[in-house]
């Protein structure tokens, strides 16, 4: 009897432990179905999509299917270096299979929606009432700028043409084209040739790029390539060639590439260069490195017409006044009514009498001048200018320093004597402008030092004695009035 009860109770135990089993077979079954993985870029289970590949991807693996690795392989490979360069950063991580964004590591449809980058708003198109008239323009610069009334209009028309020649496009119904009028200006040193295009840029939402003609060079030698003017207005564009090909180059130091004599070597970046930008001056379609200076195999390249593209040159060209009076000498004769020789000696504005003979004669080639229709020369600066330049501009030099020690509230002041002494010594260094600078960075040292230590100073005012070196300025503590010995 007890054999047959054991043998029941075994038979029992069986048949729970086979049913244990079984239930725990099902359930693993469902828990390796729901546990199933799936792609992290196009949602198929492995089931269907095949083997999964493992991706280390912020700190935790990415599952890929063999067809979206193949798909992203396929897809770079046909894809511009410099596209793949833009696209990597475009989503959280930096990784950005060209439409596929792992899906498991950002969160939900809605979430991603929200973390994507919002498109850039449509450019408003420009239209004739955007265009600012050329006595608009001048009146800014006029804000910034002293005199050189001349020249402001020179380029306040010039520029007000160049929007309009873009807004009148290439339609040529009536059998009218609009050339570009590309600009040469001529200035003494420290006459404002730089700071009034500068200034120019900051009033107008026009791409500028700023260059220099003394880094570059023929193709092939050490320096800058021709077409790294239009890389920097590429860049100026952000990229943007539509952009870039309606905007303004200024192009300084002009005068570095004249061409040089009595040389025996090579003129790499004298006539050379006068003639690499002759193409780029009358409007044609080049290739231009993006984010570089010189053209490489690992450098991509836009290809941007210069058809739209409005120059302007600008250079000091030293000895060109002697030129000048050369040229205007070569009348004289003997006489009551004859012309002296030394009648242009004294003249400081003589650069205004310049001609293309002139400029040849300094070393440009005709083909060069040709292309810049509109030649313009800058006055040079008298004393009454310079003492405007201190105190009259936006950001005159004096109210720069007035503001520096207006934070230690200490008030600052010229008197009048003394502004005309700081612009007789400026004339004297015959550098223009740049020389006030360095004369007031002299006489405030000592003051931006001192000043700060007593806290009872409220103001300083700077005299002509001072600026001579021939005493001190006063200085006013809480309201007392004192000359320092």
């Amino acid at each position: 009897m007890e054999d047959d009860l054991t043998t029941e109770n075994n038979s029992e135990t069986e048949k729970k432990a086979d049913g244990s089993a079984a239930d725990s077979s099902a359930a693993e079954g469902d828990q390796k179905e729901h546990r199933e993985r799936y792609c992290s870029l196009c949602h198929r289970p492995e089931s269907v999509a095949g083997k999964l590949m493992e991706i280390p991807y912020l700190g935790r693996n990415m599952l890929i299917c063999e067809d979206c690795m193949q798909k992203g392989l396929d897809t770079v490979r046909n894809t511009n270096i410099s596209d793949i360069l833009q696209n990597l950063g475009s989503t959280p991580g930096g990784f950005n299979l060209y439409g596929f964004t792992p899906v498991d590591f950002h969160g939900t449809q809605e979430q991603r929606e929200d973390g994507k980058k919002k498109d850039k708003p449509e450019k408003k198109k420009l239209t004739l009432k955007d265009i600012p008239e050329p006595h608009i323009i001048k009146q800014k610069l006029d804000e910034y700028v002293i005199g050189q009334e001349h020249a402001k209009k020179v380029i306040s028309v010039g520029v007000y043409n160049h929007y309009k020649r873009i807004l009148a496009g290439p339609d040529q119904s009536d059998g009218v084209e609009i050339q570009k009028s590309n600009m040469l200006m001529i200035g003494p040193t420290g006459s404002g040739k730089s700071y009034l295009v500068q200034t120019l840029a900051r009033l107008l939402d026009v791409p500028l790029a700023m260059t220099d003609a003394t880094s570059l060079t023929e193709a092939g030698y050490i320096g800058d390539d021709i077409e790294s003017v239009v890389s920097k207005l590429l860049a100026a564009s952000d990229n943007d060639v539509a952009r870039c090909e309606t905007g303004i180059i200024f192009i300084d130091e002009i005068d570095k590439i004249n061409k040089k004599k009595n040389t025996n070597q090579r003129d790499v970046s004298g006539e050379a260069v006068q003639q690499g930008l002759l193409k780029l001056l009358e409007g044609s379609r080049v290739e231009v490195p993006v984010g570089a200076t010189s053209k490489n195999a690992m450098v991509p390249l836009q290809t941007v017409d210069t058809t739209n593209i409005l120059f302007i040159c600008a250079g000091a060209f030293p000895d060109l006044e002697d030129i000048i009076r050369e040229r205007l000498s070569k009348t004289s004769s003997m006489g009551f009514q004859a012309q002296l020789k030394d009648e242009y000696k004294d003249d400081r504005n003589i650069l205004q009498k310049v001609t293309n003979e002139d400029l040849r004669e300094f070393g440009m080639i005709p083909e060069f001048l040709g292309r810049l229709p509109v030649v313009f020369a800058l006055d040079a600066l008298d004393e009454d200018m310079l003492v405007k330049i201190l105190k009259e501009p936006k950001n005159a030099i004096i109210r720069q320093y007035q503001k520096l020690l207006a934070m230690d509230h200490v008030k600052l002041s010229f008197e009048d004597d003394a502004l005309h002494a700081i612009a007789a010594k400026a004339l004297k260094k015959d550098t223009g402008a740049r020389a006030l600078r360095a004369i007031i960075e002299d006489l405030m040292l000592d003051i931006m030092y001192e000043t700060p230590k007593d806290p009872n100073i409220t103001e300083v005012i700077i005299t002509k004695d001072y600026v001579e070196h021939k005493g001190a300025p006063k200085i006013v503590f809480g309201g007392e009035e004192l000359r320092l010995p």
